[in-house]
């Protein structure tokens, strides 16, 4: 495998994890999820030279890595809004209004699924289980923020809130 020059993405203190991560696994091919999520953690999506440099980082073939980050749509392979909007419309949340959901709010911000607003503020996702089953419908923001039990007026004054938040 022909390794490439990058700019390095990881700092000394981030290098320290990546070694940590690998240290958990027999095979640093294993570390290839946490490298990806701090990459993408880091960046706010993963470009495909990104993946070159964690398969740089862990002597593993670029496109097995590029496998694993096209695999998971946890995954972003493109930038995504500053507030990334992920509604499930899995059984309990579609029976409960998870589509509605998710098409006001397609609407509102004139996006489709996987798209970006205009001025980068906002992307939205459809996704299965988000694991809120009995508080469904549910959607998330950047992988880290929970919204359940939601209603057309309470993702307004969400979207209303995020809007404002700038």
């Amino acid at each position: 495998m022909k390794t490439q020059e990058y700019t390095p993405l990881f700092d000394e203190s981030e290098m320290q994890t990546v070694k940590m991560h690998i240290s958990k696994y027999p095979k640093p091919m294993a570390a290839v999820m946490p490298l990806l999520w701090m990459i993408q953690e880091k960046y706010g999506w993963i470009s495909v030279d990104a993946m070159r440099y964690v398969g740089d980082l862990l002597s593993i073939p670029h496109d097995h890595v590029l496998g694993v980050a096209t695999f998971y749509s946890m995954y972003f392979k493109k930038p995504m809004g500053k507030f990334h909007l992920q509604i499930c419309t899995n059984v309990s949340c579609m029976l409960c209004d998870g589509y509605k959901i998710f098409n006001h709010i397609s609407d509102k911000l004139g996006i489709k699924n996987k798209e970006i607003t205009p001025d980068g503020m906002f992307s939205i996702e459809e996704v299965e289980c988000l694991g809120s089953c009995a508080t469904a419908p549910m959607l998330q923001i950047n992988n880290k923020e929970f919204h359940e039990n939601l209603t057309i007026e309470k993702t307004d004054e969400l979207l209303a809130k995020l809007r404002n938040s700038n």
